[in-house]
């Protein structure tokens, strides 16, 4: 007989830090089988549709909740949640397990550990009681005691960028077909070294990430009772009791696990100075300019980074590049005010704009300029590359809303209605603008646009911005963080790694 499985899903990664919240009608919401609708897009449900139908599993889809990186969640938005995956489960007949698409990094009004809630939640009804209950999160969760605690096996991204979260998705399906077949059921262990390292240091393609992972694969080869160990790069922006770099993993022997998760996450601390990442003052980037041989010089604004929360409206780096009257430059800025200023105004016409500086209080403000109105657009592409980082959040079919292209001088910027993060080069392509002809690009990222612009960079340089996404952890105000973390405290001790 079919394996009877419910799904759901629950995608935010809460930047804290904002100083407003994050209201219902920003997620994108699916119910029941509207959720396969997301067949095809790239994403991890997409992932986990696929495999249950190889799987011949039969499903209930609950719901999925989904947003963009954003301000602290107003807490009804949980509640709606658990509301409608509460109802289908309890409707549900026979259930043999659960599988569940989290990010892992949610914070609302009210909850700083929105998934271990939900996972104790589920495991108080009596149908989700004694079943299996597995998932996929993203790689940039807050891994917590509660998550490990009452889920059977979730399984992170191992890739940053996030090229494999529809892989990852799948991966954690075939562990949960692994466990339907062979009626043994894993448990949770989960250690965490007391570091937070800023985006820009969890990159999985440099160390200190690389040589964790190298060790997670080491130790699944080593011990065949494991289902999987997840290295978790924790989100440095969310105010949470368990905020920051963990490691976690799934078996059936629990001695395995807690000894696996324990020298990993001290194996972190050993490599804790790597992961601080600090940009160059803009000038002095912009003057690199001949080492880029040609290629673009890849300005990487990572204190505004969309993917993690950021307006994507900050100026910094814009008035750098006037200051330094850049030529051939581009950049993208979200401006839903400038873009609807624009609505009137014909191609090749110009017109003076206040650009930027409206979402992100560590800014100096908008940038006055008369600039030339190239290109207008609905905002909607389809992503170049369908493992891109972006897919594990939005798909493949993304909508930038009304989109405006305009000139100033030897600057090309382009004008968003939605934020977008910069993780694919259809963004600018589907825009008239070309990259590899540009001298300079600005990019509002950290990590997860590495693998579109480094192929077509002749140098990447990280800048130092005013902006939301610092990657100074030390001067976020956190008020929640239950012990001495690094590098908050630079005299922290190896705490006590087994939670």
């Amino acid at each position: 007989m079919a394996a009877h499985i419910l799904v759901a899903g629950l995608f935010h990664e809460t930047h804290c830090f904002l100083g407003t919240t994050t209201p219902l009608d920003a997620f994108t919401v699916r119910h029941g089988d509207k959720m396969l609708a997301c067949i095809g897009d790239g994403s991890p449900l997409d992932g986990v549709l696929e495999a249950a139908e190889s799987f011949g599993w039969r499903l209930t889809c609950a719901a999925d909740y989904r947003a963009s990186p954003s301000a602290t969640v107003e807490h009804h938005v949980f509640e709606a949640f658990w509301s409608d995956v509460a109802v289908a489960l309890n409707a549900a007949q026979a259930l043999d397990a659960v599988y569940l698409v989290l990010h892992g990094a949610m914070v609302t009004t009210r909850l700083d550990d929105v998934e271990g809630e939900f996972l104790k939640r589920l495991r108080a009804i009596d149908k989700a009681k004694d079943i299996p209950i597995f998932g996929v999160f993203d790689l940039h969760a807050t891994f917590t005691e509660a998550m490990a605690r009452h889920a059977d096996c979730l399984v992170g991204y191992r890739e940053n960028p996030h090229i494999d979260s529809r892989e990852s998705a799948m991966r954690a399906a075939a562990l949960l077909d692994r466990c339907l077949k062979s009626g043994k059921r894993p448990r949770m262990s989960v250690a965490a070294p007391g570091i937070i390292w800023p985006p820009s240091g969890t990159g999985t393609g440099n160390r200190p990430m690389a040589e964790l992972c190298r060790l997670a694969r080491e130790a699944e080869r080593q011990h065949p009772d494991l289902y999987v160990v997840n290295i978790v790069g924790g989100f440095a922006y969310a105010d949470a009791a368990e905020v920051g770099v963990s490691v976690s993993a799934a078996g059936t022997d629990p001695a395995t696990i807690r000894d696996v998760t324990r020298s990993i996450a001290e194996a972190a601390w050993t490599v804790r100075e790597e992961g601080l990442v600090t940009g160059v003052p803009v000038s002095g980037a912009l003057e690199r300019l001949p080492e880029a041989g040609g290629k673009p010089l890849v300005l990487i604004e990572a204190s505004d980074n969309v993917g993690a929360g950021a307006a994507g409206d900050a100026t910094g780096l814009l008035r750098a590049l006037i200051d330094k009257n850049a030529d051939r430059a581009a950049l993208v800025i979200n401006d839903a005010e400038a873009v609807a200023t624009l609505t009137n105004v014909a191609i090749g016409q110009s017109k003076r704009l206040a650009i930027g500086g409206k979402g992100n209080p560590f800014d100096d403000g908008p940038v006055s300029l008369a600039v030339k109105l190239v290109h207008r657009s609905d905002g909607r592409f389809e992503l170049e590359d369908r493992q891109s980082h972006l897919a594990s959040m939005m798909g493949v079919h993304i909508d930038m809303g009304t989109s405006c292209v305009v000139r100033y001088q030897g600057i090309t910027i382009l004008l968003t209605t939605r934020k977008t993060p910069p993780f694919d080069l259809g963004q600018l392509r589907s825009q008239g603008i070309e990259p590899t002809e540009c001298a300079i690009l600005g990019v509002k990222a950290a990590v997860g646009h590495k693998r579109a612009y480094d192929p077509i960079a002749g140098l990447s340089v990280e800048v130092d911005t005013p902006g939301p996404c610092t990657n100074r952890i030390e001067t976020l105000p956190f008020t929640r963080l239950q012990k001495p973390v690094f590098p908050l405290t630079r005299k922290a001790a190896a705490a006590d790694t087994d939670r």
